[in-house]
């Protein structure tokens, strides 16, 4: 199965997470698919940039977000474009 999730960059005490889809069984920091944005804890208020695109194309694809990333991506609005695939009456 295909995750999207972050990815911890930076350095001791000053982490910033690439927001990355990658297979679910390889590890944090391990090799990705694609990198679809990034996010800034640190600064106030948090930094968020993904792009849309890709992120939509990923989900519609089948990939699933960790609870942080749908988080984020619900907070920028992405979460509310995916259409469901499955017949819903």
């Amino acid at each position: 199965m295909v995750r999207i999730r972050l990815r911890r960059m930076g350095r001791r005490n000053k982490p910033f997470y690439r927001i990355v889809v990658t297979d679910r069984r390889s590890p944090r920091d391990g090799e990705s698919i694609d990198i679809i944005g990034h996010y800034n804890p640190l600064t106030d208020p948090a930094t968020v940039s993904i792009d849309e695109e890709k992120a939509l194309k990923w989900l519609r694809c089948g990939a699933q977000p960790t609870d942080t990333v749908r988080s984020l991506l619900g907070k920028l609005g992405i979460m509310d474009r995916i259409k469901p695939t499955s017949g819903q009456n």
